[in-house]
C-alpha cells in the first residue's frame, strides 16, 4: 500500500531530523543541514535537542500506526500524526525556513492523501 510506505518514509525522516537535532547538531554534518555556524549551534544545542525528542515522538506515532496496520484505528492515528507533522512543516516554513515546507510539509500532506485514498 502506497500510503504505508509513504508514512514509513515520513516516519524515516523524522527519525532522521531526531539524529541530527539531538545527536549531531553541533558537529559538521548537523551545522550544514541546518545553515548553522559553530557558535550558533553551540548555544543552542540543548534547545535542538528538545526539538529532536518531539521529532523522534512524531516518528513513533507514525510507526505506531503502521504497527496497527491502516484499519480503522491504525488509519485514524496516521491521519492526526500525519495532521501533526503536516502543520509542524507549516509552522517550521513561516518561521525558520521555507525549505521544510518541501522537506516535511509535502511529504506528510502525500502520506495523508494516499491513506485517505486507500492506496
Amino acid at each position: 500500500m502506497l500510503g504505508a510506505i509513504l508514512i514509513g518514509a515520513v516516519a524515516a525522516l523524522h527519525v532522521w531530523i531526531l539524529v541530527l537535532e539531538m545527536f549531531l547538531w553541533t558537529s559538521p554534518q548537523g551545522r550544514r543541514a541546518f545553515g548553522t555556524t559553530p557558535e550558533f549551534a553551540a548555544a543552542t544545542r540543548v534547545l535542538a535537542a528538545n526539538q529532536g525528542l518531539y521529532n523522534g515522538f512524531l516518528a513513533a506515532g507514525l510507526i505506531w500506526a503502521l504497527l496497527l496496520g491502516l484499519g480503522a484505528e491504525g488509519r485514524a492515528i496516521a491521519l492526526f500524526f500525519l495532521a501533526c507533522v503536516a502543520i509542524a512543516g507549516l509552522y517550521g516554513a513561516a518561521t525558520a525556513s521555507r525549505r521544510i515546507l518541501v522537506i516535511q510539509t509535502v511529504p506528510a500532506v502525500l502520506a495523508g492523501a494516499a491513506v485517505l485514498a486507500g492506496i
